[in-house]
């Protein structure tokens, strides 16, 4: 047998030759040394020429034979152990899959190995490079900000823009302009253009937006009034998208649980509206029409936004109660109160117009409700109608500027005449929804008033106006959603528990605007006006005057100021109808001497009722017991007096 190198495990070897083999297990042993000691061995050293060993020649080898390959196996063992020391250096605990760079030697797992490598190295390059991309973005960003932040803005001028009527500007360049100017106001001192004031760029921002967006200026100036300019963006923004479609699940008839599982299998993406809403689910997408589904014409949901869910669960119903519903067409709120009461109990649901009202019954008759009456009759005039109710709802006309992403018409029809007149009309129908109410009521003497509107004029003012004209409070409306409501605008200042209303909008909550306020009644008295109702209404010289006709009416009853208390009557009746009393001729007089040689209206109504007191007097004098007897009897002397007589 010929000579082996052996590695350093003898014993297989030496069993290998004790034991008759094939020649192909013998190969196989050699090439796995090879393999190792080239994988061992440092790249610096040169490869050792190995010469092929023979086969044995017989299974029984002699003595001889076998020494000299163990001494060449020691001597190969010696090699290897250097080798060893010296890799030895290299502690690294990934030592088993990490490469020396300059090693370019290997076996088949090295080569696996760096492929492996190269891959994760590719991958961490990649990543360097993109940290290293986004820092210098980020810089560039710090950069152009600092510029930004101390570039001057140039306003354009009026010679400027009369340049680009004739030309038609591009709506981008536009809301450019726009975001420039904002940034402008938000840092006025240092971006503001020399000799320019801040009521120029505020004019140019209304003009800007009412372009871009399409409203009228007074409307755009109403809202740059409420709000912030960044503010009145978001809100603009907002109002030209839509809102999410909405619907409330009846639970009269079914539960929201089982609603929505039905409406999947037909196809419609929907969620649970929001934590604050048990009955609301908001729908994404939907195969089928919403309003034609047989669990709609079932009776099963109403197709009803989020915003005025909120008026009702501020009115918080109660079963058995007595509710008015001042304006409830087409039935939405009022089929929720119902829903609310259990069907049991009086809802009244009145609406001025009879066309609307057919829409109210319908709606009711498809959700099951069973404890509504409908009615038509002016609001204005409802408590002489009937009256002593529980609670009342008025969701009040209004000047829709809440609801512009439904109706894209407001932008240009709406004016701020318009809002003045409607703020009216709501003070009136308040007014008699209040009167309406019974404010001994055990469980109720609640109201609650809304709109769609986010102006100043028919939200805080009217309530304003209602705190000083009746004897109610403000309560919290139990919404935890929503903003409160304004204690200043402007240069009016409103009462303090106006924080306790609630205002809605669409960019904050994507709702439509709404404004919810809940009132209180304490009693049937009406308060005297004061402050700036007071002004609007009736003058403090007037109200002087007022109490002047009334004692002139209690005094006159005697038959010889017939004619005097004929006047005065009349002046009463103009008094309690809410006219304003007229003042003399003679105090509109611009001539100050004859001012001061002629009374006052005041001092000669005061001077009849003092001459009518002394002919009162003198005539009770003159007359006899008996005259006195048959007029009007003083006290329990004269009425002994009768009894006497008559025994």
């Amino acid at each position: 047998m010929g000579k082996i190198y052996f590695p350093e495990n003898m014993v297989i070897y030496k069993f290998l030759l004790s034991s008759p083999q094939p020649s192909s297990y013998v190969t196989m042993a050699k090439e796995t040394t090879n393999k190792r000691k080239a994988s061992r061995a440092p790249s610096s050293k040169k490869k050792k020429v190995v010469k092929p060993p023979t086969p044995p020649s017989s299974p029984g080898a002699s003595d001889d034979e076998v020494d000299s390959g163990s001494e060449v196996g020691d001597s190969d063992a010696a090699s290897s152990s250097a080798s060893g020391d010296e890799m030895k250096k290299f502690t690294d605990s990934n030592n088993k899959w990490l490469k020396m760079k300059g090693d370019t030697s290997g076996s088949d797992s090295d080569s696996d190995s760096e492929a492996s490598i190269s891959q994760i190295e590719r991958d961490a390059m990649i990543l360097d490079k993109e940290k290293e991309e986004e820092a210098k973005e980020f810089e560039q960003d710090l950069q152009r900000q600092r510029q930004d932040q101390t570039k001057i803005f140039h306003l354009p001028t009026q010679e400027e823009l009369e340049e680009d009527e004739d030309r038609v500007v591009p709506p981008t360049e536009i809301r450019e302009r726009v975001e420039e100017i904002i940034e402008v106001m938000q840092d006025f001192k240092r971006r503001r253009e020399e000799g320019r004031s801040r009521s120029e760029y505020m004019d140019q921002l209304e003009c800007d937006l009412s372009e871009y967006f399409g409203y009228l200026p007074e409307l755009i100036g109403l809202f740059l009034k409420m709000f912030s300019p960044s503010e009145a963006l978001e809100f603009l923004d907002a109002s030209d998208k839509p809102r999410p479609l909405v619907i409330r699940t009846n639970t009269l008839k079914a539960r929201r649980k089982d609603l929505a599982q039905a409406l999947i299998k037909r196809g419609v993406n929907l969620d649970p509206l929001a934590n604050w809403s048990k009955v609301g689910l908001k729908i994404y997408e939907s195969t089928v029409p919403i309003g034609a589904t047989p669990e709609y014409l079932s009776g099963h949901y109403m197709l009803q936004s989020a915003a005025s869910m909120c008026p009702v669960m501020a009115l918080e119903p109660q079963p058995g109660e007595k509710v008015l519903d001042m304006s409830s067409a087409p039935g939405g709120k009022t089929s929720y109160i119902a829903q609310l009461m259990k069907n049991q109990g009086i809802i009244v649901a009145n609406d001025l117009k009879v066309e609307r009202q057919k829409a109210t019954v319908g709606n009711l008759h498809r959700l099951g409700v069973k404890n509504v009456i409908t009615c038509c009759n002016d609001g204005k005039n409802f408590p002489k109608v009937m009256g002593n109710f529980d609670r009342v709802l008025l969701d009040a006309p209004c000047s829709g500027l809440g609801v512009i992403s439904r109706d894209q018409s407001i932008k240009v029809q709406r004016t701020v005449k318009d809002i003045e007149r409607t703020a009216h009309l709501q003070k009136e129908l308040l007014l008699a929804g209040i009167d309406s109410l019974n404010a001994k009521s055990k469980t109720g003497g609640i109201m609650v008033y809304s709109t769609c509107s986010v102006s100043v004029q028919e939200n805080e003012q009217v309530v304003q106006y209602i705190l000083g004209k009746r004897d109610v409070k403000l309560l919290d409306t139990n919404l935890k959603h929503g903003k409160p409501g304004f204690q200043r605008y402007q240069e009016r200042r409103f009462h303090p528990s106006m924080q306790l209303t609630r205002r809605f909008y669409p960019h904050t909550h994507n709702m439509d605007g709404f404004f919810v306020a809940k009132f209180q009644k304490l009693s049937n008295k009406e308060r005297v006006p004061q402050g700036e109702e007071a002004e609007e209404e009736v003058s403090a010289s007037d109200d002087d005057d007022d109490e002047g006709v009334q004692m002139d009416v209690e005094v006159s009853d005697s038959e010889s100021d017939v004619e005097v208390s004929s006047e005065k009557k009349a002046l009463r009746a103009k008094f309690m109808s809410g006219v304003v009393l007229p003042e003399d001729d003679e105090s509109l007089d611009s001539d100050e001497e004859e001012a001061k040689e002629e009374a006052p209206p005041k001092k000669q109504r005061w001077e009849k009722i003092k001459k009518g007191k002394k002919k009162k007097q003198e005539k009770g004098k003159k007359e006899p017991k008996s005259k006195q007897v048959a007029g009007k009897p003083k006290g329990k002397e004269q009425g002994g007096g009768k009894k006497k007589e008559k025994k």
